[in-house]
């Protein structure tokens, strides 16, 4: 047999709901105790009213009139009956009502209560009320009065009261008591059958409530089933999102919004790793090209060369160029940490074109025999700065020069406006990149043609600061390109700074 878990949640609903249902079961039964005795009380009540009204008028007036009799002789009615002559019925002795265990007493005007009729188990007389109580009963008419009380035996007592008169003229009013334990015995059977209805029903409702719960519990054991598959490993599972309870729903919906969140994290922080792994290998490489230069070129001086001024002086020139190159990747990799750890610009709207123009000069002596043409919109406004945008310029003028030919290549710089902002570009035609190169164009130490990386001495850097300049700015960055037609990079600027 399996082991019910105190803990879990089936049991835990289960228990609660039983217990919430008990409660209420109980609450119920008390409520029905109280209204069904108040409504047996009443019932009873108006049941002697009506048997006292049926009784002929004619009957308690001889009543009365026996209790001024018995008043004068000075006997006590407590220890008399009396003959009453009903109809049809002739002169007899018997009580009034055909009602085991009661009392009938007659409360006069003159506030003297006589027993009429005693056929109670004990004989005890019937208990006498406040004059206040008597004098209320003789006031209404056929309004029901009755009251419970304790007597001193310690017998619960049901006592209705109700006046009679002949014409105009109050009779008394007549007192019935009733002992309630057939009243009291009749709700404690009601009470115990309820009570036996409600376990029953309790019973029942468990066994029938644990396959329902199981049942509705189900969604929940599959969502438990799939999390214990989720790891680090394997972050593509997913719940079921329809599985018509709306809160198994939400909770799957939010669920799987934090795997694919965890997913997509995971796989960032993998490809930063890769990153960061080709980056130190690729910077490693780069640094080691220069200097394994240097450290040859000055191997051949210690072996003589520095005593042959033509040997020397094309040594030292080669290690200069090295060092410049060195020194340049370094200054790159400065930048491109400095920017990944603190990136601050001071952004400000300017006029882009005046900019550009002022490059003009130093562009022209990078582009030397080639073709430089501007295609500039005038007072086009937008938010930059200065010295960073420059670069960006100067990045990209520059990767044109290296991939256009020297003596037939055109560069084409335009600005333009643009939907948000103003349209800056950098157009060649040069041999063109490989569409399979275009996306991983802008990472770090990604170079296109290899080939072409030493005779010119790029490192595959200039455009991935490029990149994260222009992101600095809020802006984006694309590049089109057609094999042996030229490229194109677009960046575009916001015209207005964010505060």
């Amino acid at each position: 047999m399996k082991r019910i878990k105190t803990n879990s949640l089936r049991f835990q609903l289960l228990s609660r709901s039983l217990l919430l249902i008990a409660g209420l079961l109980v609450i119920i039964g008390l409520f029905q105790y109280i209204f069904m005795r108040g409504f047996i009380y009443q019932n009873k009540a108006q049941s002697i009213q009506s048997q006292i009204l049926s009784i002929p008028i004619e009957a308690w007036e001889k009543a009365s009139l026996f209790d001024e009799m018995n008043l004068n002789l000075g006997g006590s009615p407590e220890d008399n009956a009396f003959e009453i002559k009903l109809p049809h019925i002739g002169p007899s002795r018997v009580p009034f009502f055909f009602l085991p265990d009661s009392t009938i007493a007659f409360y006069d005007t003159n506030g003297t209560l006589s027993v009429l009729s005693n056929s109670s188990k004990d004989g005890e007389a019937p208990p006498k009320l406040d004059d206040q109580d008597y004098q209320n009963a003789l006031s209404s008419k056929h309004d029901l009065t009755y009251k419970i009380i304790d007597p001193a035996s310690g017998n619960e007592q049901l006592i209705v009261l109700q006046s009679v008169k002949n014409r105009d003229q109050l009779l008394g009013v007549v007192q019935v008591s009733l002992d309630t334990k057939p009243l009291r015995d009749i709700l404690t059977r009601q009470l115990l059958t309820f009570l036996l209805i409600a376990l029953l029903a309790l019973i029942g409702g468990m066994l029938a409530y644990i396959p329902v719960l199981k049942k509705t519990l189900i969604p929940l054991s599959k969502m438990v089933d799939t999390v214990e598959k989720v790891d680090a490993g394997n972050l593509a599972e997913r719940l079921p999102v329809d599985q018509g309870q709306e809160e198994i729903d939400r909770l799957a919906d939010s669920f799987n919004g934090m795997l694919e969140r965890l997913e997509i994290s995971f796989a960032a922080e993998k490809e930063a790793k890769e990153q960061m792994r080709r980056f130190v290998a690729d910077a490693s490489h780069e640094l080691r090209t220069p200097l394994t230069s240097i450290h040859g070129f000055l191997e051949v001086l210690l072996r003589g060369a520095m005593n042959q001024p033509d040997k020397l002086h094309r040594s030292l020139t080669s290690m200069y160029d090295e060092s410049e190159r060195m020194k340049k990747l370094v200054q790159d990799l400065l930048l491109l940490a400095k920017l990944d750890r603190s990136p601050n610009v001071q952004l400000s709207e300017g006029v882009l074109d005046e900019i550009i123009k002022g490059m003009a000069p130093q562009l022209r002596v990078l582009a030397g025999n080639r073709k430089v043409s501007l295609k500039l919109t005038s007072d086009l406004k937008c938010c930059f700065e200065e010295d960073k945008l420059k670069q960006v310029i100067l990045n990209l003028f520059h990767n044109a020069v290296q991939h256009t030919d020297p003596e037939q290549g055109e560069i084409l710089i335009s600005l333009e406006s643009a939907p948000g902002g103003v349209q800056l570009s950098v157009q060649d035609n040069g041999s063109g990149i490989p569409p399979e190169h275009l996306p991983k164009l802008f990472d770090r130490f990604y170079r296109s043609d290899s080939s072409r990386t030493r005779k010119y001495g790029g490192a595959g850097l200039g455009l991935a600061i490029s990149k994260s300049l222009v992101d600095l700015h809020g802006g984006t960055i694309r590049v089109e390109s057609k094999d042996e037609e030229g490229t194109a990079f677009y960046v575009w600027l916001p015209q207005y700074c964010e505060e």
